[in-house]
């Protein structure tokens, strides 16, 4: 979180260039980490709850994809342009519906 902040603090004010560039992927490593540790976690996992995660990654990767399509053809329609920043704010709530569902159903 604090490399975003501090890429954000500093892109704002940058020239357009190779530097803003690099500034602007600060973030990158952190994240990669993060998926690292998202990865070792899941590798822990018993069977079932292994099960589960698959199931709920899968429906938020699937909704993601037919959500984001279809918003890409509205775009033509001259919806408006949408970051990229949304497909996560799209998947990381589908992934929790899916995990919710996941447990309910293999109580």
């Amino acid at each position: 979180m604090a490399c975003v902040l501090v890429s954000s603090h500093f892109l704002a004010s940058m020239a357009p260039g190779i530097a803003k560039t690099l500034v602007a992927l600060v973030p990158v490593p952190a994240m990669i980490g993060m998926a690292w540790a998202v990865v070792q976690q899941l590798r822990s996992l018993d069977e079932m709850v292994r099960r589960i995660q698959l199931e709920a990654l899968g429906l938020a990767f699937v909704a993601t994809a037919l959500l984001t399509f279809s918003y890409g053809f509205l775009e033509t329609a001259g919806f408006p342009r949408l970051s990229m920043f949304m497909v996560w704010s799209l998947m990381g709530p589908l992934w929790a519906l899916g995990t919710f569902i996941g447990v309910r159903r293999y109580r």
